[in-house]
């Protein structure tokens, strides 16, 4: 027998151990390995200083904070060289609660409160049990008496008046909470073995899919109370929450069905050795392992609907975008929309990124203490 000979090791160089500063090897490894990312490195940094160095010039150095009561002098005597904030503290209510009662604006406030501590009640592995639901069901319906009213001596407020925040995560939260049930029946229908379901199923996702979520808000919104009995109405959010159902259902539906697929078969083989019936292999076997599958595209496609909800201004629904774009029409601050779309923009980014960052958690392997 002829010897063993030795398997070479990995690079002399890479088995050297590693002296001095590690930040200046991380450096030279990661930005300046070679003359091309060096030149590379050094002209992103000296675009990414200036930018930075602008910003701070014209959102802090030089931004007007506090204006009188409707006084933008000083924001027009600054514009070109400062950001002009005073326009959020002037505009903020409008933006965030639209043209809800202004001495009631503390139930759209308390309403938005409610939500994101529903969020975060929600994230904890350790109430993940019965109650949670019940808890969401006795939340929703305060939240719902808040911004109603008619009961407990509240004023009532028709869903007319209602717009910013609370619009947006009122679509937003029962339209992924709707929709992504319905999309785990749906992708179930796809991989029945009942040509019926799955003709259905299959005809359900490919009709929505195939058009854009406008097209939905404007039949909704138009050509479904046509098809209803005279005298039957249907309030004008409601429609826009089927339609915002319906379409995250179809896109949810999908990304669900390719985690089934991922499911070893092995799983269900043993599901069935176990004597478990269809739903019940489904709901403790089969869909935990699918959806731990697909955390990343299920958080990308929930980021997408919550920035979605936009699109209800086509049929006339104030979301929290529309109460901005409504709010600089004053002509005392219509010069200065950038900063109102800024501080818009971090709202949205708030939300999606703590979003991203509990998706991240979810995915990390979980160890027993």
């Amino acid at each position: 027998m002829t010897a063993i000979t030795d398997i070479p090791d990995a690079p002399r160089a890479a088995r050297r151990p590693q002296i001095g500063n590690p930040v200046l090897h991380w450096l030279r490894k990661n930005l300046f390995s070679s003359i091309p990312n060096g030149i590379i490195t050094v002209v992103l940094l000296m675009l990414l200083t200036k930018g930075i160095f602008s910003f701070v010039q014209w959102g802090i150095a030089n931004a007007v904070w506090l204006t009188p009561t409707n006084d933008s002098s000083a924001c027009r005597a600054a514009r070109g060289l400062g950001a002009c904030w005073a326009i959020i503290p002037e505009k903020y209510r409008f933006i965030l609660f639209g043209t809800y009662p202004f001495d009631e604006q503390w139930r759209p406030a308390l309403s938005v409160v409610l939500f994101i501590a529903l969020y975060y009640v929600s994230t904890r592995r350790a109430l993940w049990r019965r109650e949670l639901v019940y808890l969401w069901i006795g939340a929703l319906a305060l939240i719902s008496v808040l911004m109603w009213g008619g009961l407990f001596g509240l004023a009532f407020v028709s869903q007319d008046r209602w717009g910013g925040l609370p619009v947006t995560l009122i679509l937003a939260t029962f339209g992924l909470a709707f929709g992504f049930p319905l999309g785990i029946l749906v992708a179930l229908g796809r991989r029945s073995k009942l040509p019926a379901i799955r003709s259905l199923s299959v005809l359900y996702v490919e009709l929505i899919r195939g058009v854009p979520l406008v097209s939905l808000l404007f039949m909704a919104s138009v050509m479904f109370p046509l098809f209803m009995p005279a005298g039957f109405n249907i309030d004008k959010l409601l429609r826009a929450q089927i339609a915002i159902i319906l379409f995250a259902g179809a896109y949810l539906a999908e990304v669900i069905r390719g985690g089934l697929q991922a499911v070893p078969r092995g799983q269900y083989e043993a599901a069935d050795a176990l004597g478990l019936s269809y739903w019940r292999k489904h709901r403790l076997i089969i869909l935990p392992q699918a959806i731990r599958h697909v955390i990343p595209p299920l958080v990308n496609t929930f980021i997408a609907f919550f920035k979605d909800t936009s699109l209800v201004l086509i049929i006339g629904i104030f979301d929290l975008l529309t109460t901005a774009k409504t709010a600089i029409i004053d002509p005392a601050w219509q010069q200065f929309s950038v900063e109102v779309y800024i501080f818009v923009a971090a709202i949205y980014f708030l939300f999606c990124f703590a979003m991203s960052r509990y998706s991240r958690s979810l995915e990390a392997p979980t160890t027993p203490k």
